[in-house]
């Protein structure tokens, strides 16, 4: 029987620029990034791709063609493929609040159009033959609860022209949910906001950090599935909890990230607290990352579902020393491989 080869294993590019800066650690650049990525190898098997952030250091938004076909050269050079891209949907990068002013909203619809051109040149060249463009609401959950009902409405409302300007392209949305995102920082709440855009290329985009924050109703007390004594060692009733919350999200989910957390929240640079990322050996890590992805990527009758054909490990906020040691991408890929093993499957090329 040939090894699985689906989903594709895939590294992110961002943590060589989310929470780094004046304020932090110089950002990584995308050489360096793609360059720790194709070098990472366990039992000869190596990452397939890398999923993009379209912004400055990395990939300018206004990139033309010339330095599109650069990326995906460069891509191509080490043997990868480009998938999902993060869109600059923040005030910082040239977007602004999705329950903001009309102007603020036509500047996040915009940032959402341009990185939905460089997806589709991407695809055309042949680099990119998966992968969604990734959104949030762009406005902290304080700002969101001013007017909980009028603000979903609002962060719909933008994220359903967003939708249609994607679907010009061929693209669909996936919003990140995290708890320092409104209208997005609650299971529940994040469930609403979907449901409410009501659009066919909208989903969810599960990241394993961040939805085990979640579990503990951070920033969304009256949403926490586990007890408040929660006790790490009770295994059992965090599966019962995974199982709660992913019946809920999985089939939004059209993205996910392979990641660990230790239970605890973290932010750096500009970066606003949300799940904190470990390192995939990390000893305080609450996730068995393997078994638990699997809540993810089989149903509720633990069939594969094989929606996802590509996953990507996402460790963001790591220190730069760290991300420079070949182990770490190693120990990653090692565990994104396990992931493959009990939840992928074959295709022949």
């Amino acid at each position: 029987m040939p090894e699985n080869n689906y989903p594709k294993l895939h590294n992110a590019s961002w943590p060589g620029v989310v929470g780094k800066g004046p304020d932090s650690e110089p950002p990584l650049s995308i050489d360096t990034m793609i360059e720790l990525t194709a070098n990472a190898e366990v039992d000869g098997v190596k990452f397939d791709g890398f999923d993009l952030f379209v912004a400055d250091p990395h990939l300018d938004i206004d990139s033309n063609d010339d330095a599109i076909k650069k990326m995906a050269d460069k891509a191509r050079s080490k043997n990868l493929e480009i998938g999902s891209l993060v869109a600059p949907v923040w005030a910082g990068t040239g977007g602004g609040s999705a329950m903001g002013s009309r102007e603020e909203r036509n500047q996040f619809i915009t940032q959402v159009k341009k990185a939905c051109e460089i997806g589709k040149k991407l695809r055309d060249i042949g680099v990119r033959p998966n992968g969604v463009i990734r959104i949030d609401s762009s406005v902290d959950p304080s700002s969101w609860a001013a007017d909980p009902a009028g603000n979903t409405k609002l962060i719909a409302q933008t994220f359903r022209e967003a939708c249609d300007v994607a679907a010009d392209y061929g693209e669909a949305l996936a919003a990140e949910g995290e708890i320092c995102w409104g209208g997005m920082h609650g299971w529940k709440t994040m469930v609403n906001t979907l449901e409410a855009v009501d659009r066919p290329n909208i989903g969810f985009q599960a990241d394993m950090a961040h939805t085990l924050l979640y579990l503990l109703g951070y920033n969304k007390e009256d949403e926490r599935i586990l007890p408040k004594d929660f006790d790490w060692n009770d295994r059992a009733t965090l599966t019962e909890g995974l199982k709660t919350l992913t019946a809920a999200l999985r089939p939004w989910t059209i993205d996910f990230h392979v990641a660990q957390n230790d239970g605890t929240v973290f932010g750096s640079g500009s970066h606003d607290k949300t799940g904190r990322h470990c390192q995939a050996s990390d000893p305080n890590g609450k996730l068995d990352i393997a078994v638990d992805a699997g809540h993810w990527l089989r149903d509720e009758n633990g069939n594969l579902t094989k929606k996802l054909r590509h996953i990507c490990w996402d460790g963001c906020m790591f220190p730069n020393d760290v991300m420079m040691q070949p182990k770490t991408w190693n120990d990653i890929l090692g565990a994104m491989i396990k992931v493959r093993q009990q939840h992928g499957w074959y295709e022949a090329p």
